[in-house]
Parts: structure tokens; sequence; C-alpha cells
């Protein structure tokens, strides 16, 4: 009998034990298929494209390359960094004496270094938030498009809906952001119900409307709370000198150190 028992326990110890060493072995599996798919990433992103330089130069004096490149197949979602700096090292170099044309940084030059910086922060979420790189490059592009930062638009999606795109509540809010219908129409009147389930209308409509309120209230904690219980009760509450908060803002928030928004 003691035998017996002492066995099965010796059966059910080497059972966790194969269990647990599957589990790190999947771990790690899924690190490195993500690991490959950033390298493989950062290869094609990084492989040089044709460029076509014309040189026009006048006696004692150089004008830079008028330079025509061919235009890659892939583009960012938003304008994610400005060309202004490209454009006033343009202008500096217009003219040099001693007919020395220097090197002109194109705008081919440019993209894929803002495509890799992209790609990496996709992948940063990807790994911390644990979700598809698809839904990640989604969320990230819905956020930087709207003016929201990419972190508080995750935690956003998180708190929300678990990252779930068919995602509904009991009073009918819908997707990804968990939308009112009524509320997604005051920005695009013809959106259905099934609209607000695709996680592209459903992001682009839900991070305009967070931008708007951190716009008009000036506050990230109260846009929060307007965004959760609406502006109504959120309203009620402070011309009663009562506390709005019901713990929500907190849950977003908790050790984000962010202002909400890109500008």
């Amino acid at each position: 009998m003691h035998d017996t028992a002492v066995e099965v326990r010796s059966l059910d110890a080497r059972a966790r034990r194969r269990r647990m060493h599957h589990r790190f072995a999947k771990r790690r599996l899924s690190k490195v298929f993500a690991a490959a798919a950033f390298v493989f990433t950062l290869a094609l992103v990084l492989t040089p494209e044709p460029t076509v330089r014309s040189v026009q130069v006048s006696p004692g004096r150089a004008s830079p390359a008028n330079t025509l490149s061919i235009q890659p197949a892939w583009r960012p979602a938003g304008a994610v960094l400005s060309r202004r700096a490209e454009a006033r090292h343009l202008d500096s170099v217009a003219s040099l004496p001693f007919g020395i044309a220097p090197r002109v940084v194109t705008q081919s030059e440019f993209e894929p270094r803002e495509s890799l910086m992209r790609w990496h922060r996709i992948y940063t979420y990807t790994m911390r938030y644990r979700v598809k790189a698809d839904l990640a490059r989604r969320i990230y592009d819905a956020s930087v498009t709207a003016g929201i930062e990419p972190e508080l638009g995750f935690r956003l999606v998180r708190v929300e809906s678990v990252f779930n795109p068919r995602a509904q509540s009991p009073v009918g809010a819908l997707g990804l952001t968990q939308l009112m219908l009524g509320t997604a129409r005051e920005f695009e009147p013809n959106v259905t119900r099934e609209e607000l389930l695709d996680p592209d209308v459903n992001l682009r409509i839900g991070f305009r409307y967070l931008r708007a309120l951190i716009r008009e209230y000036k506050d990230l904690k109260i846009a929060l709370l307007v965004y959760n219980r609406g502006p109504g009760a959120v309203h009620n509450a402070i011309s009663m000198g009562v506390d709005p908060a019901n713990g929500y803002d907190s849950i977003v928030m908790r050790g984000y150190r962010g202002r909400g928004t890109l500008d």
C-alpha cells in the first residue's frame, strides 16, 4: 500500500515536470520565431533601393543632385517622422564653393530608417502585451494616426476588450475600444454596428474619440473617466463635489508616465 502511494506520487511528479518542460519549450520556440520574424523584417527594410541621380555642376559651384528614386511598395501608415530635417539639409547644401558636390541624403534613405523604428516599436508592443504582430501593428498605426501615444492606445484596448476585436458588452459597446454605436456616429455618421467590429474602423474612431476628449478636458484622467462613464455621469459627480473616479483611470494609467497625446 505504502509502495503504491509512493509510486503514484513519483508518477505525478514526473508528469508535472514533463508538462513544465513542454511549457518552457513552447515559450522558447515562440521567442525564436518572433526573433526570426524581426530579423527578416530588418533585412527586408535595410535592403538598398536603386536610385537614379543626375548632377548639374556649373563652373566654380555645385548644386545638389536632383534625385529620382524608385519608391518602395510599402508605406508607413502615419507620418511618424517629419521631413523638415531633410529639407533644411538640402537648403544648406544648395551651393558650395570650389565645385564640391556634397552627398545628398534623399527621402528614399530616410524611409527605411523610419520603417525600421516603426517595426521595432511594434515588435516591442507585441512582446509586451503578448498579442499577434498584425493586431499590434493595427493598434500602433491607428494611435499614431489619431495623435495618441501608442502606449496609451495599447493600455486602453487591453482594459476595454482584452484585445478581442469581436468583444461586445451587455450595454452594447463594441469592438477593441468598446464604442457605443451612438458615440461612433458622432464621428462617422454612416458607420454600422457590423463595421464597428472591424479592428481598423473601431480603432480609428475610438482613438479619435479619446483624442477629442483629451483635447476638450485638458486632463487625461478626466478624459479617461468620460470615455468610460460618459460625460453626463462625470459632470454630475463633479457638480455635486464628488470625485468621479471609479478606478478605471487608475487601471489604465498604472505605471504610465506619458501625457496621452503625441503633440
